[in-house]
This record gives C-alpha cells, sequence and structure tokens, in this order.
C-alpha cells in the first residue's frame, strides 16, 4: 500500500511517497500554498495519481514540552479537511527537525542553494515518511 507523506507548510507544502511494499520513499513535489482549498485540492490529487491508500501529515511539536504552536494547529486543522476531501485515513506524526535533516541531506548531495526552491520541503516530506514507517510496530504498512 503507497503512503503519501505531507509536510505541512504556510507557503509551500512538501509531498514524498512510499512504494507499494513501503521499501522506499520518493520526494515527489511540492505544492505552493495559495488557499486551504487549492492546497486541499492539489494534495488531494497527488494522492489519487499515486494511489495512495493512507496520508501522513507531520505536525511540528515544541521540543521543550510547551503547548502547542500555531503551525501545528494549522496542520492538525489541514489534515482533517485532508481526511474529508480525500476519503483517506490521516495520520499524524511529529515532524520536528524533519526540515533542518532535509538541509544536511540536500547539502550532502551535493545541491546548492539557489537549486534548492521547494526541493527542502519534498525531502522533509520523504524524512518524515520514512520516520514514520520506521516507527511502525512491524515496519509494514496496512
Amino acid at each position: 500500500m503507497r503512503v503519501l507523506g505531507v509536510d505541512f507548510g504556510e507557503r509551500r507544502i512538501g509531498l514524498a511517497v512510499s512504494g507499494p511494499s513501503a521499501d522506499v520513499v520518493v520526494p515527489v513535489g511540492v505544492v505552493h500554498r495559495r488557499s486551504d482549498a487549492q492546497a486541499l485540492e492539489a494534495v488531494a490529487a497527488a494522492a489519487r495519481e499515486r494511489d495512495a491508500a493512507l496520508v501522513v501529515v507531520g505536525v511540528p511539536v515544541r521540543p521543550e514540552g510547551g503547548g502547542e504552536s500555531p503551525v501545528a494547529a494549522r496542520a492538525r486543522s489541514f489534515a482533517k479537511k485532508l481526511e474529508t476531501a480525500t476519503g483517506l485515513t490521516v495520520e499524524l506524526h511529529d515532524e520536528a527537525f524533519t526540515s533542518v535533516s532535509a538541509e544536511g541531506a540536500l547539502r550532502e548531495a551535493g545541491l546548492r542553494r539557489d537549486r534548492r526552491s521547494g526541493v527542502v520541503d519534498a525531502e522533509a516530506a520523504a524524512e518524515l515518511l520514512r520516520d514514520w514507517l520506521s516507527s511502525r510496530p512491524d515496519g509494514t504498512v496496512g
């Protein structure tokens, strides 16, 4: 079963998808967010195009254990709307430091900063999805 990873952002939403057996994760692009309605349609279309059976949306958790950030509340709201729009199960997953990790991975791959616009968001979605998959009890989905 394919899973779509979503790294929610107010300006850009990164997307990644797992292979059918969840053994590989590939960054697949970015949605430039203009409104919730436009972003929901674009992410729902990406889920349909890739035959995703489940969606994982990243929620930034404050490392110091404080209350939920405004971005986390927006990501939760977006996830709820996405579940309604797609009819798919949408799970939330801690996305702490995925963008930092993605930046490092891209730097190691030799990608220059000016060539990374949007690429970081897609790679962050891939990092999020890899982490979610590795947190599964038996390493499988479904």
